[in-house]
C-alpha cells in the first residue's frame, strides 16, 4: 500500500535521524570496526526495519526521541522492554517453586511441570529428554566461557561484544564454525555468539556411540533459563565441558551469560538447561524477550 504524504515525510525524517545516529556512532572505533566486518547486510536490515516501523506506527515515537537517547540505548546494548520484563517476571514466578535448587538430573515427574510452565509462558517446547537423549543434568551451574575461534585466523578483536572474556586458545569440540572468513555466514556468527557448553564427554555411552552422539549434539539448540531472574536465552551446543572438578555442569558464551544476567560478579549461576524441540529450525538463537508464536503444527 503506498504511503500517504504524512508517512513519507515521517520516513524521510526518520532516515535523516538514522544517518545522524550512524555518523555519531561510527566515530567510535569499536563500533565502526564491527559494522565494517560483520557482513550483516545493513541496507536490507534498514529497509525491513523501516517497513516494520511504519506498519507498527512507531515512526512518530522514534522521531520524538532525542538522538542522545537513541545513542545511549545503542551503547547499553540491550534495553529491557516492558515485554521482556513481563516475560522474565512470568518465568521467574512460574519456575522458582518447581525448580530444584541444586544440580540434578530431572526425573520425569519433575521435568513435566517445568516443561509445561515454560511452554505456557514462552510458547516453546523444551524437553529434558529429546529423541532418547538426556544429559546428566538439566539443573546445574553455568559458567562464563571465552569466545571461540570461528574460522582460521579469527582473533579477539573480531568479536564485537564482551571482549573482556578473551578468546580460547583451542577450538570448540566441533572445530571452526566456518572453513574460512570468506565462507563465514550470519548463522556461523550467531552460533558462536550464543554457544553453550554441555558435558557430553561424561555421558555413559559417549565413547561407545561417539560418532552418532557427536553428530546429534553438534549445534543442538537448548533453552537456558535463570530461574532467579527469569532471563532466558536460546543457545546451541558448541563445545564440550566443563570438567567435573570446576563444580559447574554447563558453560555459556560471554553474550549468553550477559543475557542471563550472569556476566558480572562470580559469573556463575544455577540454571535450567533443556533441549529445545525445534525440528523445523523456527526459533532464532539469542535472548528470549517475548513469547514465541510459532506457525500451526510447529513445536507441538
Amino acid at each position: 500500500m503506498p504511503l500517504d504524504s504524512k508517512a513519507q515525510l515521517a520516513l524521510g525524517a526518520l532516515q535523516k535521524r538514522h544517518d545522524s545516529i550512524n555518523q555519531k556512532l561510527l566515530r567510535h572505533t569499536a563500533a565502526k570496526r564491527f559494522f565494517i566486518r560483520s557482513g550483516l547486510i545493513a541496507q536490507q536490515l534498514r529497509q525491513k526495519s523501516t517497513r516494520i516501523l511504519a506498519g507498527a506506527g512507531l515512526t512518530g515515537a522514534l522521531l520524538l526521541t532525542p538522538v542522545s537517547a537513541n545513542l545511549a540505548a545503542i551503547n547499553v546494548g540491550q534495553v529491557a522492554s516492558p515485554q521482556s520484563r513481563s516475560l522474565a517476571d512470568a518465568l521467574r514466578s512460574n519456575l522458582q517453586a518447581i525448580t530444584p535448587h541444586t544440580p540434578t538430573r530431572l526425573e520425569p515427574q519433575q521435568a513435566a511441570p517445568i516443561e509445561e510452565a515454560i511452554y505456557t509462558t514462552t510458547g516453546l517446547r523444551v524437553r529434558a529428554v529429546l529423541e532418547g537423549q538426556q544429559l546428566n543434568h538439566q539443573v546445574g551451574y553455568v559458567g562464563y566461557e571465552q569466545h571461540l575461534r570461528r574460522y582460521p585466523g579469527d582473533n579477539l578483536i573480531e568479536h564485537d561484544d564482551e571482549q573482556i572474556a578473551g578468546i580460547a586458545p583451542g577450538l570448540g569440540a566441533w572445530g571452526y564454525f566456518a572453513k574460512s572468513r570468506a565462507s563465514f555466514t550470519t548463522q556461523d556468527y550467531l552460533r558462536e555468539k550464543y554457544y553453550c557448553v554441555a558435558q557430553t564427554l561424561y555421558l555413559p555411552n559417549w565413547n561407545q556411540d561417539f560418532v552418532r552422539l557427536r553428530d546429534w549434539y553438534k549445534y543442538r539448540k537448548v533453552l537456558i533459563v535463570n530461574p532467579a531472574s527469569g532471563s532466558a536465552v536460546v543457545c546451541d551446543i558448541g563445545d564440550a565441558g566443563p570438567s567435573k572438578w570446576t563444580g559447574k555442569q554447563f558453560g555459556a558464551s560471554p553474550e549468553a551469560m550477559a543475557a542471563l544476567n550472569l556476566s558480572k560478579g562470580p559469573r556463575k549461576g544455577l540454571v535450567l538447561f533443556l533441549f529445545l524441540d525445534d525440528p523445523d529450525n523456527q526459533v532464532a538463537l539469542g535472548p528470549l524477550t517475548q513469547p514465541i508464536n510459532l506457525p500451526p503444527g510447529i513445536n507441538k
